[in-house]
């Protein structure tokens, strides 16, 4: 009996994270649907406006060109790593640290690497090998337009003074809500329009370029990283949906596996105390 009694109790064990997982799996499923609405409406209009001003800022030469744009040696690179506060969702946050770590060791060897995170998963990780010189992990409590705009103009100022010569960032971009990809993108400084790209852009600009570079591409930098952190956001809660799911499935797998067990030993419980009153009976008959 005490073998009945640990199955019953697993099984009640089971069944509780079933429904857990199972809530979780909703409620992820429900923030995912606006987060999924969000970045898609904003995505065509930041990648246009970036393919624009990169290739309006190239196109300035000299004195008119914008300091977003200057080309330096790269020695100090400051990396912004997004992830999350909260895991339960599956490789979403070991990814990121992954590719922050393929950063450092791989594509900037040799360099000065430090970090801006986005996220307490990657932070708590990060700063035990590294220099974070921010952790903006409370963004996620009121991811608007204008908190993320004040994170861009602190590294927009690192870039501009001298503090770092390149800033890249690490996200999951949005694909579906099984599909993350990891992107590292140059945030700074702004990354030309190459070839028959370039060439084939043509527009008709007022008041004039340089006004334009002066004034829209701070707001195109702050935009590029809102839809960084909003791809990130989307992408937190396909993959905790989806993890959810599996975490469910698995559960109710094993359910059913230790219940047919459960059933199994109780009916040999059953045969045997069956098989001992038989047994007695027939020594009182000799």
């Amino acid at each position: 009996m005490a073998n009945l009694k640990e199955l019953r109790s697993r099984i009640t064990s089971v069944s509780s994270t079933m429904q857990i997982t199972s809530a979780m799996k909703m409620v992820s499923a429900a923030k995912l649907n606006k987060a999924q609405m969000a970045i898609t409406a904003m995505r065509p209009y930041a990648d246009k406006l970036t393919e624009l001003l990169q290739s309006l800022s190239a196109s300035l030469e000299g004195d008119s060109a914008s300091s977003y744009s200057e080309q330096r040696e790269v020695n100090k690179v400051l990396v912004v790593a997004i992830a999350s506060n909260r895991g339960l969702a599956g490789a979403f946050n070991s990814n990121i640290i992954k590719g922050s770590r393929e950063l450092y060791e791989n594509v900037y060897a040799g360099k000065q690497v430090d970090f801006v995170t986005i996220g307490k998963k990657v932070n708590d990780i990060v700063s035990k090998t590294h220099t974070v010189i921010a952790n903006k992990s409370e963004i996620f409590d009121d991811l608007t337009f204008a908190n993320v705009a004040d994170i861009a103009e602190e590294l927009m100022e690192l870039f501009t003074n001298g503090s770092y010569d390149k800033v890249v960032v690490v996200y999951n971009k949005f694909k579906n809500a099984a599909t993350q990809i990891v992107t590292t993108e140059q945030f700074l400084p702004i990354k030309p329009v190459e070839g028959e790209k370039s060439a084939n852009l043509d527009y008709i600009f007022e008041p004039s370029k340089e006004e334009i570079v002066e004034q829209l591409i701070p707001k195109s930098l702050k935009t590029q990283l809102y839809k960084a952190i909003r791809d990130s956001f989307a992408s937190e809660h396909g993959a905790r949906m989806t993890a959810m799911h599996k975490a469910t499935d698995n559960a109710t797998e094993l359910r059913d596996s230790l219940k047919l067990q459960y059933n199994k030993a109780r009916q040999a419980s059953i045969t045997n105390e069956i098989l001992e009153i038989v047994g007695g009976a027939e020594a009182l008959n000799n």
